[in-house]
């Protein structure tokens, strides 16, 4: 099985066409994504089919899950069929969603990420501790929590406990959030079926959307992640997304 493997700040993905790796499953994701005994990876992207100007993925999760969405991951995929197809404009479908994608040179791709749906905040009791979360829907579920001078300690401690809370029973991707300047926010992300990432571009969307709804800072928002920067922009409930996506590596696999 021939494959890319791609990243967006340090959020890694293997790109695999579905005609030459055939169908994927649970168990040979797990295994690709497997940093000791595959390639190692935070997700695979499965082109299922494709043409010049747009294709269909599937977006896996390393521990076998499948996600609706990524923002860093849509942008991967719209960069490496921009390249194979030499076009400045791609589409990209995902769970029965269209996402329009421009390249803008370098390694810039930006996304129209749609429509964000924000819910009231409430609040929650994760480890003995009340926190108030802001549910949001980027396409995919996120918990939007505001936490100045949150660490990686409070991610790995309190991310879990969100992410598998009994309110998310289909499980949620979670962000720490810390505005940082008039258009800034520090953002840490815990992903669902991945953890701690370096960078995700649905997360970035969802906290940058409820900074601008709460009034936490104003947008454009440049979203500071440990990874790099990724910039949101919102208009009314309407995002797009803006960020690399870098090759690192393509070859073969038996797996």
């Amino acid at each position: 099985m021939r494959f890319e493997k791609w990243h967006a700040l340090g959020n890694t993905y293997l790109v695999v066409e579905r005609a030459d790796a055939g169908v994927l499953d649970n168990a040979r994701v797990q295994r690709l994504c497997d940093v000791a005994t595959g390639i190692g990876s935070d997700g695979v992207l499965e082109v299922v089919d494709r043409d010049a100007g747009s294709a269909a993925i599937v977006i896996w999760n390393p521990d076998g899950s499948i996600a609706e969405m990524s923002g860093n991951g849509v942008r991967i995929a719209a960069s490496w069929l921009a390249r194979q197809s030499a076009a400045s404009e791609v589409t990209i479908e995902t769970a029965g969603r269209e996402i329009h994608a421009r390249m803008l040179g370098g390694d810039d791709a930006e996304i129209d990420m749609g429509a964000v749906a924000i819910s009231a905040a409430e609040s929650i009791d994760v480890l003995g501790e009340i926190i108030e979360v802001h549910p949001v829907s980027v396409g995919n579920p996120h918990a939007v929590v505001r936490w100045d001078g949150a660490t990686r300690e409070d991610l790995v401690r309190i991310g879990p406990g969100i992410e598998h809370h009994p309110r998310f029973p289909a499980r949620t991707n979670v962000q720490l959030v810390e505005p940082t300047g008039p258009t800034e926010v520090r953002v840490l992300a815990w992903e669902r079926g991945a953890g701690e990432t370096s960078a995700s571009g649905s997360s970035a969307t969802a906290a940058a959307a409820v900074a601008v709804t709460e009034g936490w800072c104003g947008g454009p928002v440049t979203v500071h992640m440990p990874g790099g920067d990724l910039f949101v922009t919102i208009a009314g409930t309407h995002a797009t997304l803006l960020g690399p996506a870098v090759e690192i590596c393509r070859g073969e696999t038996a797996l």
